[in-house]
Formats: C-alpha cells, structure tokens, sequence
C-alpha cells in the first residue's frame, strides 16, 4: 500500500512556505501574515491542492481528492484537478475563474492572474494539457490548450489563446497567440502589462502600403496621355483613411470613441 514518506511532508511544507513568500514579493497590497493566510484565495487554493495532491498522487486514494478539490473551487473560485502539477512559488493573484487541469504542469516561481484556462483540446488519454516552465506569467482571461509546452520567463498576454509550443523568453499575444517580442533577459513578471500590440503594428503597415499604392496610382493617373481621342479624367485625390484621421489614430493607441451620435 502507497505510503506517505517524511521526504513528500518536506517538500509540501517547502511549496507552502515559497508559495506565501512570493506573495510578498509581488504583491504590493499584501500586508500582513493573516491577510494572506484568511484573504488570498490563490494561496488558499494551493494549500487544499497541495493536500489533494499528495492524497491523490502518493496515496492513490479515490474520490477524496476531488472533494478537496471541489470544496477549494467552491471557496476560492479556483479549479486545480489533484493530478495537476505545480512547482513552489507559484502565486494565483486574485484568480478567480483559474482552471487547471489534470495533466497540467507549472513550473516554479510562475504567476497566473484571473480567468486563466490551463486545458485540454480533446478527449484523449495521456498528456492533454499545458506545460508551464519556471518563471511564466499568464494575463488575466489567458487560455493556454492543449499538449503544448510553454518555456522558462515566458509572458502572455491577458486574452491571448495559445495552441501552440513557445520557447523561452518570449512575449505571446492575441488569438490565437503570436510570439511578438524575443530576448535572453529575464522577464520582469510585473510588467505584465506592458506588452505590444501586434494587431495594430499590423494594421498600420497596411494602411502605410496602401497609402503608398495610391499615390502611386495617382501620380500614373496624372501623367497617362490621351489615348485614341479619350481623354482620362482626374476624378479626384485618393479617399483612404490617412493615418492622421481619428478614428484610425484612436485605435493605433489602443482606443477607439464613436464621437457621431446614435441614429
């Protein structure tokens, strides 16, 4: 029968103590050993997992894990299968609507805010669902799906949908996830905010291309001869969208207001 060694005791209080001490670290609004321990339900959430965990892992006991585990999803808002694995120093910040699933893996030290999915694509047996490395910070409303492994100081962006394996030191953003941004320095997981926006960098190399197509088409328009008695007429500058409109500026900076009034 599977036993629980004093080696397994260790490494849960180990988890335990890094998993309160990073709350520290990171979050500025910790302020007391009480706060943490009565109001961080991330913190709450992986001390019942961690127990599970072992019940279900090292015991192999049925049933009760998940009724652990159904009780913390209840009080913290928190879903973390007992199977899933997950590293020391790992802060839920907030988390409510978090999923983890059961073949799931999280490196140390990893920071995962609310409405994060860590799931499956499919009903297949075996790994079905993601593998985090040390240091990831996964933004607010996040999925990550499938067998996919995401490397060490990885960033990704809130809503983004990763399908696919990241490497290390990447920054991931929009749907489905696209890596935008590549470096050997170690990513500071506060700054997640701070990302780029690819769809607008996108949008902007369009718009200058097609700026450029028009007066291009323009100045031939200008300069064509009459051609068997019939004259080609101007009919006018290019009507595209510059980018100095409004509308499109507001959108490149991440905004977008509708200042016409409703009809």
């Amino acid at each position: 029968m599977p036993t629980i060694r004093t080696r397994d005791i260790s490494i849960v209080l180990a988890s335990l103590i890094a998993d309160f001490q990073i709350i520290f670290e990171r979050d500025p609004a910790a302020k007391g050993f009480l706060e943490v321990i009565l109001c961080y339900p991330g913190f709450q959430a992986l001390l019942l997992h961690r127990l599970a965990h072992l019940l279900d892992v090292k015991l192999q006991i049925p049933l009760i894990p998940r009724l652990i585990s159904h009780l913390a999803r209840f009080l913290t808002g928190i879903e973390i299968h007992p199977s899933a694995q997950i590293g020391q120093g790992v802060f839920i910040d907030h988390g409510m609507g978090v999923v983890i699933g059961e073949t799931a893996i999280i490196g140390n030290y990893s920071l995962i805010y609310q409405g994060v999915t860590l799931g499956g694509t499919g009903k297949e047996l075996g790994k079905r669902h993601p593998t985090l490395g040390e240091n990831v910070v996964v933004g607010a409303g996040a999925k990550v799906l499938g067998n996919i492994t995401i490397g060490d100081n990885v960033r990704i962006g809130a809503g983004s949908v990763v399908l696919r394996d990241v490497p290390s030191d990447c920054t991931v953003v929009g749907i489905p996830g696209r890596i935008v941004y590549r470096s050997g320095v170690r990513v500071d997981p506060l700054e997640h905010g701070n990302l780029p926006d690819s769809e607008a960098a996108v949008i902007r190399l369009l718009l200058d291309r097609i700026e450029s197509l028009e007066q291009q088409v323009q100045t031939l328009r200008e300069e064509m001869p009459e051609k068997k008695g019939v004259l080609v007429e101007i009919s006018g500058k290019a009507s595209c969208c510059k980018l100095g409109d409004k509308e499109i500026q507001q959108f490149l900076e991440g905004s977008f207001f509708n200042d016409e009034p409703a009809a």
